[in-house]
């Protein structure tokens, strides 16, 4: 499998802002003329509608694919229960299977340049007994983009789920600090203390936004994730 086809979009938490960067990386690259699709393959919180289950945030990276996917290969398991997604897919009966999400990101990953996988809640998270979210990354063998959402208690957060990227064998290809707290104190100390204990470089910085675009989060990403399609080899400075 190629290891420059895409990246994998994980957090510091739930309500970091995954979905914001995934689409805003997939513009993005689109811009720089690259086919994208986007896959969010676990999503814990869907409405029922005619059409089957349907999460908002699947929905919107299923609109934002170069690639016209049918729902079900961009979020292959969807559940209703706003839970963990171990929970939810053993409540309903429907396991979670990294094979058959390895083998959707295969059939992607023949149609288009790059395939952005967003995950789920944070970086630790059971998807069933025994299997955590790194093993899926493991399996499809793609570089980790971490992000942060800056609010208090950010730094340990980020430590730590750096920590565990890399002692799972990973690659840390870049962190994105994105402000989701617009009332939170010393912002600029703490993106600075990121940018000097993080080993990893920051691939740009999202301002506090009350209704964020793709458009919008993609011009904040730094030049370089943009030129290569791969990014994580241009430590930007701290503005």
């Amino acid at each position: 499998m190629n290891f420059n086809k895409g990246f994998f979009i994980t957090g510091t938490d739930t309500g970091c802002g995954k979905t914001e960067v995934t689409l805003g990386l997939m513009h993005r690259l689109q811009a720089e003329g690259l086919s994208v699709a986007g896959l969010k393959p676990v999503a814990a919180g869907a409405v029922l509608t005619p059409e089957g289950l349907r999460n908002d945030d699947a929905l919107k990276i299923q609109a934002q694919s170069d690639i016209s996917l049918p729902y079900e290969k961009v979020n292959p398991f969807a559940y209703e229960a706003f839970i963990a997604p171990h929970l939810a897919a053993k409540s309903e009966g429907r396991p979670i299977s990294l094979r058959k999400i390895q083998a959707d990101f295969i059939e992607l990953s023949a149609l288009a340049d790059r395939v952005i996988v967003e995950g789920v809640g944070g970086w630790r998270v059971p998807l069933g007994h025994g299997v955590t979210l790194p093993d899926l990354v493991r399996l499809l063998n793609l570089p980790v983009i971490l992000v942060v959402g800056l609010k208090l208690g950010c730094i340990n957060h980020t430590l730590l789920t750096e920590e565990s990227i890399l002692g799972s064998g990973l690659r840390l290809a870049g962190w994105v600090g994105n402000h989701i707290d617009p009332d939170m104190d010393a912002q600029r100390e703490n993106i600075e203390t990121l940018c000097s204990w993080m080993p990893a470089p920051c691939l740009g910085e999202i301002p506090y936004m009350e209704q964020p675009t793709a458009e919008a989060v993609g011009e904040c990403f730094d030049r370089c994730i943009a030129a290569t399609g791969l990014g994580g080899v241009c430590k930007r400075s701290c503005r």
